[in-house]
């Protein structure tokens, strides 16, 4: 057997244990979900026989999961929107304007991903408070639309530099103005770009704890995160139910991701180009 035999099979099983190592996590998160407490005590990590899924009804009429999971999708939704509307047509003026204006504004976008947005947890705090939005909707959208947007220019405009300026300038002499020749030429385009986007935003806006804790703490509203925190503290010794919630906390952005998986590494190569 040659030396590329052997160094191909080692790959393999390298590339094997590494799976095992973070498969792992996932299967006993899962397995656990589906025990009752008993199972949990004698075998924690033997498959569950038999398995139950009575602990997925009681975690979401326990915990509020249900309305935790519709504030979580409402603002995740909401926020996403504006930042593919406003990052999108950012990043296409600043793509298209290398020079002058444009290159220094980018920059200040640029200074936005690398200085940490806890520096202004405070005077973000007290703008909210001002406009009377705690405990809102708008609030949330509005901070995660200011802090995720310099993100999500720095990747349209690095995948808006790899396109061919021919395509909106075929649409200018065919008679359409720049919004036209973005909105029916160019953005069309941006899918890749825009699934990553989606897929990035998404998952730092579900998962973020310490603001909807600040935010909308005491308000009814709370988010996902949030909701799973209050019930693990209260069902800290019920195991299968707190695994349960934890697993239907998960589930809604663990798909989300699976139907756009394709556009991650297509979308985040390209704006890693420019």
């Amino acid at each position: 057997m040659s030396p590329a035999t052997y160094r191909s099979y080692g790959l393999e099983l390298l590339m094997t244990a590494v799976a095992v190592v973070f498969l792992f996590p996932v299967y006993a998160l899962i397995t656990l979900s589906m025990k009752n407490p008993r199972q949990v005590a004698d075998s924690p990590l033997a498959p569950p026989l038999p398995p139950t899924l009575a602990n997925f009804g009681d975690a979401w009429s326990s915990a509020s999961l249900g309305p935790a999971l519709v504030n979580s999708a409402v603002i995740t939704a909401v926020s996403l929107l504006l930042l593919i509307v406003l990052g999108s047509t950012g990043a296409y003026y600043l793509a298209r304007r290398a020079r002058g204006l444009g290159y220094g504004m980018y920059v200040l976008f640029l200074l936005g991903i690398v200085l940490p947005f806890q520096l202004g947890m405070i005077p973000l705090y007290k703008l909210v408070d001002g406009l009377g939005w705690l405990g809102t909707y708008q609030g949330m959208v509005l901070f995660y639309t200011g802090i995720q947007l310099p993100f999500t220019v720095f990747l349209y405009t690095g995948f808006i530099r790899a396109l061919p300026p021919d395509y909106a300038q075929a649409a200018l002499i065919d008679g359409c103005d720049h919004r036209q020749a973005f909105t029916r030429v160019v953005f069309p385009l941006l899918r890749p770009i825009t699934g990553t986007v989606i897929i990035l935003n998404a998952v730092f806006i579900w998962n973020d704890f310490f603001t909807p804790l600040l935010y909308l703490g005491g308000s009814g509203k709370e988010t996902v995160p949030v909701g799973v925190f209050s019930f693990v503290g209260q069902y800290v010794s019920d195991y299968g139910l707190v695994f349960a919630g934890l697993v239907l906390a998960a589930l809604p952005i663990l798909l989300v991701f699976l139907l756009l998986q394709r556009y991650v590494i297509k979308g985040f190569a390209g704006g890693l180009k420019g």
